[in-house]
């Protein structure tokens, strides 16, 4: 199993910035693959972004790209999501999700942090 916690969100101004954290505990050595999904009040699910833990290949969504970067540190077991140049749009809770290696699915999911973009 792994626990997933997420810290880092608040209340931002349009065009600042904000580092998430997910900080995972657990089977961590057995992670393939660590993803920020995020969701808006009344809107679905989207994807944001996600990173390998083993080649760090990475890759973004088309509202997070050029934007956001997704970085992780093997060490501490923790991937960032570190978001610039922020939106009232970007306004949602985020939150990381883990595939395990040899799964197909997200196997674990954090609760999420909150996220504000004030205009």
């Amino acid at each position: 199993q792994v626990q997933l916690e997420e810290s880092g969100g608040g209340l931002v101004q349009a065009g600042g910035s904000a580092r998430l954290s997910c900080i995972a505990s657990g089977r961590a050595d057995s992670m393939q693959t660590v993803a920020w999904f995020r969701q808006a009040p009344g809107k679905e699910r989207e994807f944001v972004a996600f990173i390998t833990w083993t080649d760090r290949t990475s890759y973004y969504s088309d509202s997070a790209k050029g934007r956001f970067t997704i970085s992780r540190d093997n060490a501490e077991n923790t991937v960032y999501l570190q978001m610039n140049s922020l939106k009232p749009e970007d306004t949602a809770v985020y939150s990381c999700a883990v595939i395990l290696r040899g799964s197909p699915n997200y196997n674990y999911w954090g609760r999420g942090t909150q996220v504000t973009v004030s205009s």
